[in-house]
């Protein structure tokens, strides 16, 4: 007999209570939110409201219901993306190159002139070019900071970093100080005209939302991932969609079938909540809105379901779980799986700080036990924010199983005879 169908039979004797948690069903939802129609799922694209509209879809299908406080299953919110918009930069009569330059700023507006110019400190060839930039960007007050050449490749980096638009849930700028890095061999500033202002971006993004109302209504046990991705490369040649199969449709798909096995359950002692995130892939912003409107005291624990779509370090049928001596959740989810041969492990890759990369950590700040469930051997994984992740890399079999021992393994939580430890938010980095 075929090894592999071996292990598989033997998984699957142990999974009869989780049943109707099937390969079909778990293939359909997977293809769809990976296909090429979801454009890759970026925020703001069509693709994205493609999917929110599907996974809308299958949580009607499935029966869930609504949150409270909201009229469907979509949670909108808005959110601000703050740029800086340069209008000119020129120094001693030099019109600086947009490579030359960037800046951090508070202020609505900022014209700086030979009149009104703030503090200048430079960063010199033989200055050690990360201190000196990390103390102005802590500066209490307004800096132009020039820098010389010789760190380019360094300046660039930083460049790179801090042009990015900031990103809040309201228009304020701040009242912090305004910093600027000007790229420019010279020792003495004779002349300046600096002209630039924030522009702010407002976006509707979207958390998916459903409950199965159970008897302890504030008690709840949320099961969560994410399912916007990266979207398009610009300039590819031939494939240019991130699909994001593994990243993180995997994780929505478990969230939609641990949701429809539940519901055929009956109602649950715990209420249970199904939570696709928006906004992971830019800063974790769907989960950070989710948890404002939330009493964390309320949630007992969290599965946060993130690319289980490929065999572990530890085999086939296993899994590993981000924080875990940071409560007893992976130690609950073992006990209860008894003897079926399937295996929840610490996280092999403490160097990575997967604890901190995905939605769960926005909980655990909170004192929630919320940990993230992953199988991908992210180290080695080759298709990890590729054009490659696509559904035709994954192992259908193992994520069908590994939804199966999450639903096996939370069933003492919902039935109220088991609560996992809180995570201490002081042991939790901000």
């Amino acid at each position: 007999m075929n090894i592999r169908y071996l292990i598989v039979s033997l998984v699957l004797v142990g999974f009869t209570t989780a049943y109707n948690i099937n390969e079909k069903e778990v293939e359909r939802i997977l293809t769809t939110l990976s296909s090429d129609e979801m454009q890759g799922r970026s925020l703001g694209s069509e693709g994205l409201e493609k999917s929110a509209s599907f996974i809308a879809n299958e949580f009607k299908a499935i029966g869930l219901s609504t949150l409270e406080s909201e009229e469907s299953f979509r949670q909108n919110f808005n959110m601000n993306s703050i740029s800086v918009e340069v209008d000119q930069v020129v120094i001693n009569n030099l019109v600086l190159a947009s490579s030359n330059y960037f800046f951090k700023i508070s202020a609505e507006k900022i014209a700086w002139s030979n009149e009104n110019l703030p503090t200048v400190e430079y960063i010199k060839s033989d200055d050690n070019f990360r201190e000196k930039a990390g103390n102005a960007m802590s500066s209490s007050t307004d800096l132009l900071v020039i820098v010389s050449e010789s760190h380019k490749e360094m300046f660039g980096r930083y460049q790179s970093y801090f042009s990015k638009p900031t990103m809040s849930f309201d228009k304020s700028t701040g009242n912090g100080p305004n910093v600027g890095f000007l790229l420019i061999d010279t020792e003495r500033i004779e002349d300046v005209s600096i002209k630039l202002a924030n522009v702010i971006d407002t976006t509707q993004l979207t958390n998916l939302v459903g409950v199965i109302e159970g008897k302890r209504s504030n008690e709840i046990l949320l099961y969560s991932a994410h399912y916007d991705h990266l979207g398009t490369k610009n300039n590819a040649q031939g494939d240019s969609i991130y699909n994001g199969a593994n990243d993180d449709a995997s994780g929505v798909t478990a969230v939609i079938e641990l949701a429809r096995y539940f519901k055929s359950k009956g109602k649950p002692e715990r209420t249970l909540m199904f939570v696709a995130f928006t906004a992971e892939e830019v800063g974790g912003y769907g989960s950070k809105y989710f948890s404002k409107q939330m009493n964390p005291d309320e949630i007992v624990a969290m599965f946060n379901i993130e690319m289980i779509g490929k065999e572990s370090k530890e085999g086939l049928n296993s899994a590993w779980m981000t924080g875990w001596d940071k409560s007893n959740l992976g130690e609950i989810l073992q006990e209860n799986l008894g003897k079926v041969d399937f295996k929840f492990f610490q996280d092999p890759y403490p160097k990575q700080n997967l604890f901190y990369r995905s939605d769960n950590a926005t909980l655990a700040r909170l004192g929630v036990p919320a940990h993230s469930i992953s199988t991908t051997q992210i180290d080695i994984d080759k298709d990890y924010h590729q054009l490659s992740d696509e559904v035709e890399t994954l192992d259908i079999t193992n994520i069908t199983n590994t939804i199966k021992a999450i639903a096996v393994g939370s069933q003492g939580i919902i039935d109220g005879t088991q609560t996992p430890t809180r995570v201490d938010p002081s042991d939790v980095k901000n």
